[in-house]
């Protein structure tokens, strides 16, 4: 778990000043669950893992202009989340392609417990699977997810009601 506030608060102002050990700090806070927020969403980890850098890197570029009275941690899950969406849209469209082109996927791996509702997830379109990370795994409010993800909380609201119709369904 991240550290507190107040501790979060002075790692990003040491980064912002410079310190190699704050930013360090901030890392090894945050780096768990943003990795496993990227993950959720794109169900490839060398992916996930390399989203959770770039994420992590552009958060650290953009560190200036940063406002410390916000959470570090919902502004970085903020960009992980829109990266691994986008990156998901994208092999979304590259699946489609291979397929019209008469390119099939691997062999499916032997099913091991709880992989029925990795799959489910897996199967949801990359915004709805979103918001279920989001909500249900890093427990965000439904108001913070519309904040992080600039959307109407109604939008928010309707994408998780449907995307947990979805998963019933599907599990």
């Amino acid at each position: 778990m991240p550290g507190s506030g107040r501790d979060e608060r002075a790692w990003v102002r040491g980064a912002q000043a410079g310190s190699a050990s704050d930013l360090e700090a901030l890392f090894r806070a945050h780096w768990p669950r943003a990795f496993r927020a990227a993950y959720l969403v794109v169900h490839d980890s060398a992916a996930a893992e390399d989203i959770a850098q770039e994420s992590f890197l552009a958060a650290v570029r953009a560190l200036d202009g940063f406002d410390r009275r916000r959470p570090f941690g919902a502004w970085l899950h903020r960009i992980v989340v829109n990266r691994a969406i986008d990156w998901a849209r994208a092999r979304a469209l590259r699946a489609e392609v291979e397929l019209q082109d008469g390119f099939v996927a691997g062999a499916e791996r032997a099913a091991a417990p709880g992989d029925d509702v990795l799959r489910a997830l897996a199967a949801l379109p990359p915004d709805h699977r979103a918001v279920i990370v989001l909500r249900h795994l890093l427990e965000y409010t439904p108001g913070e997810i519309a904040e992080l993800l600039e959307l109407p909380r109604g939008t928010v609201n309707s994408r998780l009601r449907r995307a947990l119709d979805q998963l019933k369904e599907r599990v």
